[in-house]
């Protein structure tokens, strides 16, 4: 690493004492390991950078082993580390046209990605047993975090690029993106979002559209206290009352996005997209009859999934104005796709919801929590505070089933947080 630029060194080193502390046999680091050894033995020696994501995804491994304060201890560093060795691979000679050739592979990566989203919705909306239609939420869960992974390295690779055509601050600064899904089997589909984000010129797949529909819901409604406050709502609420400032919000920003997709500016739809999941819970709904009026469904799925990537309690928040407004459906798919995250994050959102008196909506989050995840995954949770997470895992068992019940106390009896 001696010809190396120095801050290329320097986040080489951090990102090898990071790794150093993981298990390296699970979580992110073994996914990354199993499946690009070579990419990140690169980025490990200096000699290649990894994205953004990827950084992050191993600050969640540690919070996940270590706990989240250890995580946020690192975060600060290793965002100015990343920066500064960005700012010094870009400056290299040929910086750009190499920026330019993984932009145009990634984009590629993401074009793919959509297309896998698509195929597996449909076979999702097919499936005739639980069983199957587990297994393809599994594989679902594996495509949204590819793509999303495409999408964000997209526009990292696209921020690098632009930079070069401005005199650069004196430390670069890269937005991370967070990835709301976590590690599943370690045999994922191929194809997908590479570790380092380094080219690998895949076969040209089919051009697929920008945007992607999300798993619909199972044909039977979800009942129980899986989503006890969310799927037991009316669909044929009171209505709400007139807010005529917000429906003016919602039907202009319909218009702006319809417009974007007349004139095939894809990349500008989805930012605008990725906005719109910041705007006020109340306004979701609104936004929904916006965007179907509009014949903009497929665009309302990939803002649900943009919702679903917020913190747990804005998600939350999110799934009880769809559910209120008598979007119980959209509500059950928010929180599916929603809680598809770090175990401390879960762990967070219902220690807060908790703490505020929130009972009922930190009941749906561990209801649909259960609803998707292992029992062991639950355990992982529970851990981080065992005295309030436990008795509200287990009610939320209990909801599901007696099996799901005794599943959940077996695996907090070996993790240690039952006695």
């Amino acid at each position: 690493m001696a010809q190396l630029p120095r801050a290329a060194v320097d986040f080489a080193h951090f990102l090898e004492g990071l790794t150093a502390r993981l298990d390296r046999r699970a979580g992110w680091c073994a996914v990354f390991r199993e499946r690009d050894p070579d990419g990140m033995r690169a980025c490990l020696d200096g000699t290649e950078l990894p994205p953004w994501d990827v950084v992050d995804a191993l600050l969640q491994d540690l919070a996940a082993d270590q706990g989240a304060a250890a995580a946020r201890a690192e975060a600060t560093t290793a965002r100015a580390l990343h920066a500064a060795a960005t700012t010094a691979h870009d400056a290299r000679p040929g910086a750009a046209a190499a920026l330019a050739d993984r932009l145009d592979g990634m984009l590629r990566e993401q074009r793919y990605a959509a297309e896998r989203l698509q195929e597996l919705t449909a076979h999702r909306a097919t499936a005739t047993t639980a069983e199957a239609a587990a297994a393809l939420d599994v594989d679902l869960a594996w495509a949204q975090d590819d793509h999303r992974r495409a999408t964000a390295r997209c526009a990292e690779l696209r921020a690098r690029r632009e930079a070069l055509a401005v005199p650069p601050p004196p430390v670069a600064t890269s937005r991370p993106e967070r990835s709301a899904a976590r590690p599943g089997p370690k045999k994922r589909p191929r194809g997908g979002a590479r570790f380092a984000g380094i080219a690998e010129e895949a076969a040209e797949a089919p051009p697929a559209p920008t945007t992607v529909p999300a798993a619909p819901a199972p044909a039977t409604a979800v009942r129980g206290a899986r989503f006890a406050g969310v799927a037991d709502q009316p669909e044929d609420p009171a209505p709400a009352p007139p807010d005529p400032e917000a429906d003016r919000a919602a039907a202009g920003a319909a218009a702006r996005l319809h417009a974007l997709r007349a004139r095939g500016r894809g990349g500008e739809a989805h930012v605008l997209l990725a906005e719109l999941a910041h705007w006020p819970a109340p306004r979701l709904p609104l936004l929904a009859a916006a965007l179907h009026r509009a014949g903009l469904e497929a665009d309302w799925a990939t803002l649900l999934w943009e919702v679903a990537a917020l913190p747990p309690d804005a998600l939350v928040a999110a799934a009880d104005a769809l559910a209120a407004a008598g979007r119980g459906a959209d509500a059950r798919r928010l929180l599916r796709q929603g809680v598809v995250r770090p175990a401390p994050e879960i762990a967070d959102a219902l220690h807060l919801l908790t703490g505020d008196g929130r009972d009922r909506q930190a009941r749906a989050l561990a209801g649909a929590y259960l609803a998707v995840r292992s029992a062991e995954d639950a355990a992982g949770v529970a851990r981080n505070d065992p005295g309030r997470l436990v008795p509200l895992l287990l009610d939320a068992a209990r909801g599901v089933s007696e099996e799901r019940h005794w599943d959940l106390v077996h695996a907090f009896r070996v993790a240690g947080v039952l006695a």
